[in-house]
């Protein structure tokens, strides 16, 4: 899938999860949302993104991709 359509759709999982009153249950809420409802290869697609600079992603996804990368890199370790 096309890189800027999976920035475009994460931040607006971001936006949905910014009403939430603490920081970390809205990044928590954006990566459980990646985790259940995209596939491997668009998260490795977007990891892949935030790896290299993150641009154009709200900082709650980005935040949220970085969990969802170190919760995959413990599970495989």
């Amino acid at each position: 899938m096309d890189v800027q359509r999976l920035i475009a759709m994460a931040n607006d999982i971001a936006r949905y999860f910014a009403s939430e009153p603490e920081p970390k249950v809205g990044v928590e809420g954006v990566a459980e949302h990646l985790r259940k409802f995209w596939n491997l290869r668009m998260c490795e697609q977007l990891v892949s993104h935030v790896e290299s600079g993150g641009g154009g992603l709200d900082p709650m996804a980005v935040a949220a991709v970085r969990r969802l990368a170190a919760q995959r890199a413990d599970s495989s370790a």
